[in-house]
């Protein structure tokens, strides 16, 4: 029986809905084959950021959303970004930055930083994404213990890191933030809303980013 593209398009996003081959549980070989056909995602260090934290971030991204992920040469804190009054770094020059920067592939690009982030309207932000493209930046900074004068913690540090990056990237795959507070893409009004957020999707957003990977171009 003769079916249009556009069908037979719907029937598959509507299978791999039903059969649940969402990210947690890993794509489909088909969903996974065709994104590492066209994308890849680069970790872009802007500054000085810890190797060993940029290989182990890669490794965990490439494991939740089964894409190449790869480090690319660092690049110069932009001086311009720096705001003396605040003592804070503006995150959306940052974020221009890293979108003009010369990439070792195609696909999406994460910006990481080890300094203080804000945006106009806020006090501080843990990142900054770009809804319309593919390019998202994070901060380490106030992820750490240290920064609230409490003991070191390097595996909640690791984790908070891997939940604010899977949460931006989630941003250039078009998700909004989500009412779920176990969502990794709930918003972040403090680091405790980051503690209870879990590092992977909800089934809504889990929906939604498969589509996305399927419907790119």
């Amino acid at each position: 029986m003769w079916i249009n593209k556009t069908l037979l398009r719907l029937l598959i996003i509507l299978t791999l809905i039903g059969l649940g081959w969402f990210i947690n549980d890993g794509f489909s070989e088909e969903v996974r084959n065709k994104s590492m056909n066209k994308e890849m995602i680069a970790l872009i260090p802007v500054g000085s950021i810890n190797k060993g934290l940029l290989t182990t971030l890669a490794s965990s991204l490439e494991d939740i959303f089964r894409l190449p992920v790869s480090v690319d040469r660092s690049m110069q804190l932009p001086s311009d970004a720096y705001n003396p009054k605040r003592q804070q770094y503006h995150a959306t020059t940052i974020l221009n930055k890293v979108k003009g920067k010369t990439s070792s592939g195609k696909g999406r690009r994460l910006g990481i930083v080890d300094v203080d982030l804000y945006v106009p309207e806020l006090n501080f932000v843990f990142g900054e994404a770009d809804l319309l493209g593919k390019t998202a930046v994070i901060s380490l900074s106030r992820l750490r213990q240290e920064f609230y004068g409490l003991p070191r913690d390097e595996d909640l540090f690791l984790k908070r890191t891997l939940k604010e990056a899977v949460h931006e990237l989630g941003h250039t795959f078009g998700l909004r933030h989500c009412q779920n507070e176990k969502c990794v893409m709930h918003f972040s009004n403090s680091l405790r809303d980051t503690d209870i957020k879990q590092v992977t999707f909800c089934p809504i957003c889990q929906k939604k980013i498969a589509i996305e990977m399927l419907n790119e171009p």
